[in-house]
């Protein structure tokens, strides 16, 4: 059976349906040894040769699902060209061609999915299929008075109308709180945004869970396979399912990880410390014996010490 080209490349895992257009138009795909450019190409999984790059693409016969906890201060990329630090540190035993799941901030973190099945990304991250995105937001002090029911009103962005869809206070901690904020878009800095537009001094922003798979358990910086009742949540989530929506309970909303001693793991090499450098020759090595020998002499009673002034008992003191 037949499919549109750019949606056989997200299902074989190259890019996101929307990446794959891009590498069409390009020119940077052919089929059967021919350079297409035509979004409406149709290609048969079976009998036609796709190639990108050079590289030929099967469709991978198992799709793989990761869950990370994505840490604040890395943006959500595979590679970045201004040389940032990106989530693909944080995936290095992985060897499939995972792509993430739309995107969170530079200074956001919590639940982040990757994925090879194309469909299901396409799904979860186009706007136009309003998938629910929840956030907790760390403010500070309360929230002032109708500053919620605002973002429930809808304001006006810089890029247009904005709202969220829920918004409610979440839990007091300390001097500041936590709020929780569910919008329909993945719009850049958007729930920030929002708050802000309101009169809400954001502190941090955490995401606890995606389409119904929770980051709970899970360290900044670590990442899990998802169990096969999770990625059956998801395509519910996303549509994708027939199967009917279970009438547990949700789960509650993971903390968030504490800042102190629970940051993300450093994913760079540690360095050792440089061994000190032996002596060259016997002259070189002579003034340091002599010196550690002059620290260790002891000094004679009733020597004159630094400032001319002698030790109690000794030559030289006023009795």
């Amino acid at each position: 059976m037949s499919e549109r080209l750019q949606k056989y490349l997200a299902g074989a895992g190259v890019a996101s349906r929307r990446k794959a257009e891009e590498l069409v138009a390009a020119g940077r795909v052919s089929v059967n040894g021919k350079v297409v450019t035509e979004m409406g190409t149709r290609v048969d999984p079976g009998k036609d040769l796709v190639v990108v790059d050079g590289q030929p693409i099967e469709i991978q016969s198992r799709a793989r699902y990761l869950l990370l906890y994505k840490p604040p201060g890395c943006v959500t990329t595979l590679s970045d060209p201004q040389g940032r630090p990106t989530v693909a540190q944080y995936l290095g035993a992985v060897k499939e061609r995972v792509f993430p799941v739309g995107r969170l901030d530079w200074d956001a973190e919590g639940a982040l999915l990757f994925t090879t099945d194309g469909d299901l990304a396409n799904r979860l991250a186009h706007p136009r299929y309003g998938h629910r995105r929840t956030y907790l937001v760390k403010v500070k002090g309360d929230p002032p008075h109708g500053s919620l029911d605002r973002m429930l009103a809808g304001v006006r962005l810089e890029d247009g109308p904005a709202q969220a869809l829920e918004a409610a206070f979440h839990e007091r901690v300390e001097k500041n709180s936590w709020i929780r904020v569910v919008v329909g878009e993945g719009r850049r800095h958007l729930v920030k945004r929002l708050c802000e537009s309101v009169g809400l001094d954001v502190l941090r922003l955490f995401r606890p869970e995606f389409g119904g798979v929770s980051v709970a358990g899970l360290r900044p910086g670590h990442s899990r396979d998802l169990r096969p009742e999770e990625v059956e949540t998801l395509r519910r989530s996303a549509g994708l399912s027939k199967a009917k929506a279970s009438d547990a309970a949700p789960l509650p909303l993971p903390r968030a990880a504490r800042r102190h001693g629970h940051g993300a793991p450093d994913p760079r090499p540690v360095r050792e410390p440089k061994p000190e450098r032996e002596p060259r020759t016997e002259r070189d090595a002579r003034p340091a014996r002599e010196s550690a020998s002059r620290r260790q002499r002891p000094t004679p009673r009733g020597a004159v010490g630094k400032g001319g002034r002698g030790r109690p008992g000794g030559r030289g003191t006023k009795r």
